[in-house]
């Protein structure tokens, strides 16, 4: 596929793409005329990048560690420096906090949210019955 469909389907922009193909994230094809050629597998791939990006992890260790998320796994220990565990530690429980604080967030949200609502509702006043006296 070429550039403008897999960005669209990862909704990123073509510059990201680009600029994940320089930092050595994802690895197009090129076609006879120069053209990127981008296989399926890469959608999935761009949005594990997005997804680490956003959790904060710098580009030079989802680098390190992108071979190791994929499917089938393939395990690069050599790569694994004291550096790199020290900081994958680190990020994980800075994920773990940042977790823990969108969920309470959501929670919280949620809970406005069911309260909003309950009070815009219509109440239904109980309808009073007039019982004729019988004669």
């Amino acid at each position: 596929m070429r550039i403008g469909e897999l960005a669209q389907l990862t909704e990123t922009t073509p510059r990201l793409l680009r600029y994940y193909e320089k930092q050595g994230l994802i690895s197009p094809r090129r076609a006879a005329n120069g053209y990127r050629d981008y296989d399926d597998y890469l959608v999935d791939r761009v949005l594990q990048i997005r997804g680490l990006l956003d959790s904060g992890l710098p580009t030079r260790i989802i680098k390190q560690i992108l071979p190791c998320l994929g499917t089938p796994r393939t395990i690069h220990f050599a790569d694994a420096t004291p550096e790199m565990l020290a900081t994958l530690e680190s990020e994980t429980e800075r994920m773990t906090r940042r977790i823990e604080c969108l969920t309470h967030n959501r929670d919280a949200i949620r809970e406005y949210l069911g309260v909003v609502k309950s009070l815009s509702e219509p109440v239904r006043e109980p309808v009073a019955r007039v019982f004729e006296p019988s004669a």
